[in-house]
C-alpha cells in the first residue's frame, strides 16, 4: 500500500489508538465516529464521513442544552457491522437529574447517505423540557490531507446554505467537480443556528420521541437519494444477508473464537464494496477504503475456501483495469496490475500519483497465482477464458517487462520521482535494505515476489493446457524451471538459514533475515530441507514473539517494534507464512501462529484483528502493543484467521474431482474442535467437523449435498 513513503506520510496526530473509534462502511462510503456516535470534537482528527477519499462531513457533535455532553453507556456494532447503536443518557441539567432521560443513536450506512435514528425517551414521573443541539460542518479535506500531506495548492472554501429541514455545504474542486453535502432533518429542527440544529424537547412521564437525520454525500456522478430511514435500514438489512448468503460459516466450542471468527466474516463482507463486475474487498478503514490489487488478490485468496465469488469480482475488476500502455507518472506499463485507485480532487490533479497507480510489482504475478487458484477451486472454466488474454498479458510482463535485465528475476524501480520507492508489500522507504542498515539501490528484486512468479508461471502452464495452448504451456514451464533452477543460488544465505530479503541493482544479496522469505513456502520453488531450515529461523529467537513472526529479526540493523515493517506484526504476513509452512509439514508452527494471532484479537477493539500491532514480546497477563496508525477493519487482516483454518487443516478443494481434502489436519490448541459449514463445492455443499482425539484429530461429515468426496491423509 501507499502508506509511510517520505512524501505520503502519517502524523502522530492522526493516531486510530489515541481514542477509540467506531467505523461504518457501504461501498464508497465510509464513517469514522468516537465511542458517542460523534465526529470531529477534536481539532485534528480522522473522524469523519468519506465518499471517494474525501471527507463529506466532518463534525457531528449531539450535546444537550449549553454545550452539555451525554453520558455514555455503551456503544457496539450490530453482530454483522451493519449498523453502530450508541446508548446515552442525559447529564445533570437545570430541574433534570442525570440519569432520567434515555437517548438511543442508530446509525448506518446505504448509498452515499448516513442515516441516524435518534430516540429519547422519559424515565421519569415528571414531564420534562430540554434542548437537543446537533453541531455540524463539512471541510472537504482529500484523505491524504486528512493522513498529513501538505498540499502544493490552496483549496477553495465550502459554501454553506440552510433551511429548516435541510442543510447543503456545497464544495467546487481544484478539478472542477462539484461535491455536496446534504443534510435533511426529521422533525425539522426548532431553528437552526450557524452549523447548529436545536431542537426543543417536551417529554410527558414514560414518552418517547425520535428525530431522523440523513447525511447524504454526493457529486455530479452521484444519483439523488429520496430513502427513508426506515426503507433505507430494510434495504441495508437485505443487502447483509445478501452478501453472505453464499458465504461457509465456522463454528467450535470456543465462543470466543465463535465471536472472532463471526467479525472476521462480518468485517470482510463490509470491507466488499460494488463494482460492475461484483464485489471488490477495499483494503481497509480509514486509509485505504478503496481498490488495491494486492490486498484485495490476498484477501480473495484466503477467503477462496469459504467465498469463492469475492475472488471472481476481484478477477474481473483487475483484468478491466490492468494497464495497456506505458505511463511514467503512473508506473505503468502493458500487462501491469492495479496497485491503488483513487476518487479525490488530490488524485485527480495529479498532486498525488494514485488515481490509477501501478507502482506494485507483485500485484501482477498475483493475479495470476489468485486465477490458477480460482480455477481449481470452482472450475469455472468461463471465467478464465474471459480473462485469458489478461493472464497472458500479466505473465508477458513478468518475462519481459518485469525483468529487463533478462536475469530470470523480476525486479521494480519507479518512473516517477512522486510514486513509491519500494514496490512490494513492504513499501515504507526504508524497508529494504543491507545487513548494515544501507538503503537497496533499485532495480530491486525481491525474494518473495521470486515466489509470487513461479507460481504464476506454474499455474499459467496448468491453464494454458487447459486453453489447448501447449505452446504457451511449454514456455511457461520452461520460465518456472529455469526459475527454480536460478533462485536458490542467488538468494541463498547459508550463515543465516534463510533467504536474503532481495538483490539490489548490483545483484548483492541484502543479509536481512525477514518474514518476506516466508511466503515462498506458498509454491514449491525451494528444496524441502531448506525451506525447512528458513522455518525454524522464522520461528525461533529474535522473528517469533510469541503473538506472531515479525518483519524483522530483532538482530537487523534497522528492527524497531514500533516500525510500519522494520519489526511489526502482520497478520495477513503471517497467514501466507503459515501457508507455507503447512505445504512443508511444519504443522505445529501453523498451529502456534494461529494461537498468538488468537490471543492478540482477544485484546483488540470489538474482537477486530486490526491491520498490524507492534512487534513487543508476549509478556503474560499483558496485550500486545497497538500501533498508532493501523486500520481496523483491514481486509487482509479479516481474512487471515480462514487461511489460518486452511493451513491447520492442510485443506485442497477441487472442483474437477469434486473432493475435499485435508492433509494431516491439526487443531491448534485454543479449540478441540471445529465445525466448517456450507462449503461449495462443484454443485454440492459440504459441512465437515474436526474433533480432537488424543493426539491426532477425527473427522466427521455433518451433511452433504451432492456427490462430493472427502479425503484424509498424513
Amino acid at each position: 500500500m501507499s502508506t509511510e513513503d517520505t512524501s505520503y506520510g502519517v502524523e502522530t496526530s492522526t493516531s486510530l489508538t489515541a481514542r477509540p473509534v467506531k467505523v461504518l462502511k457501504h461501498d464508497e462510503t465510509f464513517a469514522v465516529f468516537d465511542d458517542f456516535g460523534d465526529c470531529g470534537r477534536r481539532a485534528v482528527s480522522p473522524e469523519g464521513i468519506y465518499f471517494k477519499d474525501t471527507r463529506f462531513l466532518s463534525k457531528w457533535d449531539l450535546r444537550f442544552a449549553a454545550g452539555r455532553a451525554p453520558l455514555l453507556l455503551s456503544s457496539s456494532h450490530d453482530d454483522d457491522g451493519s449498523a453502530l447503536t450508541v446508548t446515552l443518557a442525559n447529564p445533570s441539567l437545570p430541574g433534570i437529574p442525570k440519569d432520567l432521560i434515555g437517548v438511543t443513536r442508530t446509525k448506518f450506512l446505504l448509498s452515499g447517505c448516513c442515516h441516524e435514528r435518534l430516540s429519547l425517551r422519559n424515565y421519569d414521573v415528571r414531564e420534562h423540557h430540554f434542548e437537543i443541539e446537533l453541531h455540524f460542518d463539512a471541510d472537504f479535506k482529500d484523505l491524504f490531507e486528512v493522513r498529513g500531506t501538505q498540499r502544493s495548492v490552496s483549496a477553495m472554501k465550502p459554501e454553506l446554505k440552510a433551511e429548516i429541514g435541510t442543510l447543503m455545504f456545497q464544495y467546487v474542486g481544484l478539478d472542477d467537480i462539484a461535491r455536496l453535502t446534504e443534510i435533511t432533518f426529521l422533525p425539522a429542527p426548532t431553528r437552526i443556528t450557524s452549523k447548529c440544529a436545536h431542537f426543543s424537547i417536551n417529554l410527558p412521564p414514560g414518552a418517547t420521541t425520535s428525530i431522523a437525520t440523513r447525511v447524504r454525500c454526493a457529486d455530479k456522478y452521484s444519483m439523488a437519494d429520496d430513502t427513508t430511514i426506515l426503507s433505507a435500514y430494510r434495504a441495508k438489512r437485505r443487502e447483509a444477508k445478501l452478501k453472505c448468503a453464499d458465504i461457509a460459516t465456522v463454528g467450535s466450542s470456543n465462543d470466543v473464537f465463535n465471536q472472532h471468527i463471526c467479525r472476521c466474516t462480518s468485517d470482510v463482507t463490509m470491507l466488499l464494496a460494488r463494482t460492475r463486475h461484483g464485489y471488490y474487498p477495499h483494503a481497509g478503514i480509514p486509509w485505504y477504503s478503496t481498490v488495491f490489487g494486492r490486498d484485495g488478490i490476498l484477501t480473495a485468496l484466503f477467503a477462496l475456501w469459504v467465498a469463492p465469488e469475492i475472488a471472481k469480482g476481484v478477477l474481473l475488476h483487475l483484468a478491466d483495469t490492468q494497464a495497456t500502455a506505458y505511463d511514467a507518472k503512473s508506473d505503468a506499463a502493458p500487462g501491469k496490475i492495479l496497485h491503488e485507485q483513487r476518487l479525490c480532487e488530490m488524485a485527480s490533479t495529479s498532486e498525488v500519483p494514485f488515481q490509477q497507480y501501478y507502482g506494485t510489482v507483485d500485484a501482477t504475478p498475483l493475479f495470476v497465482v489468485l486465477a490458477g487458484e480460482y480455477w481449481l477451486r470452482t472450475g469455472d472454466g468461463d471465467t478464465i477464458r474471459q480473462i485469458w488474454p489478461n493472464i497472458t498479458a500479466a505473465l508477458q510482463w513478468c518475462a519481459e517487462l518485469g525483468d529487463q535485465d533478462g536475469d530470470g528475476f523480476v525486479e521494480y524501480f519507479r518512473q516517477t520521482p512522486t510514486g513509491l520507492s519500494n514496490q512490494g508489500w513492504k513499501d515504507s522507504h526504508d524497508a529494504i535494505f543491507h545487513a548494515d542498515g544501507r538503503m537497496a539501490e533499485g532495480p530491486i528484486a525481491l525474494v518473495e515476489v521470486q515466489g509470487y512468479v513461479y507460481q504464476a508461471y506454474q499455474h499459467g502452464a496448468q491453464m494454458a493446457e487447459h486453453m489447448s495452448d501447449p505452446h504457451l504451456a511449454e514456455r511457461y514451464a520452461t520460465l518456472a524451471n529455469r526459475l527454480k533452477t536460478d533462485f536458490h543460488a542467488a538468494f541463498w544465505l547459508d550463515e543465516l538459514d534463510t533467504y536474503a530479503l532481495a538483490l539490489d541493482r548490483d545483484k548483492r544479496p541484502c543479509g536481512v533475515v525477514a518474514s518476506n522469505a516466508g511466503h515462498l513456502f506458498m509454491g514449491d520453488l525451494v528444496p524441502a530441507d531448506f525451506a525447512r531450515r528458513c522455518g525454524r529461523v522464522l520461528m525461533g529467537t529474535g522473528m517469533w514473539s510469541g503473538w506472531g513472526v515479525r518483519t524483522l529479526s530483532t538482530a537487523s540493523a534497522r528492527y524497531n517494534p514500533m516500525s510500519y515493517h522494520n519489526g511489526s506484526i502482520w497478520p495477513h504476513d503471517n497467514a501466507v507464512i503459515a501457508l507455507g509452512l503447512a505445504r512443508y509439514g511444519m504443522k505445529s508452527e501453523v498451529a502456534r501462529i494461529f494461537e498468538g494471532l488468537y490471543a492478540a484479537q482477544k485484546y483488540q477493539t470489538d474482537g477486530r484483528l486490526p491491520e498490524l500491532f507492534c512487534g513487543s514480546a508476549r509478556r503474560r497477563g499483558r496485550g500486545p502493543v497497538s500501533y498508532p496508525v493501523s486500520c481496523s477493519p483491514q481486509a487482509w487482516a479479516a481474512a487471515a484467521p480462514f487461511a489460518l483454518i486452511k493451513a491447520c487443516l492442510g485443506m485442497e478443494i477441487d472442483a474437477s474431482e469434486k473432493a475435499v481434502r485435508l492433509k494431516a489436519p491439526v487443531l491448534p490448541p485454543m479449540l478441540n474442535d471445529i465445525t466448517l459449514n456450507g462449503i461449495s463445492v462443484g454443485g454440492g455443499k459440504i459441512s465437515l467437523r474436526v474433533l480432537r482425539a488424543h493426539d491426532s484429530v477425527a473427522v466427521d461429515v455433518v451433511s452433504r449435498t451432492g456427490d462430493i468426496e472427502i479425503e484424509v491423509g498424513a
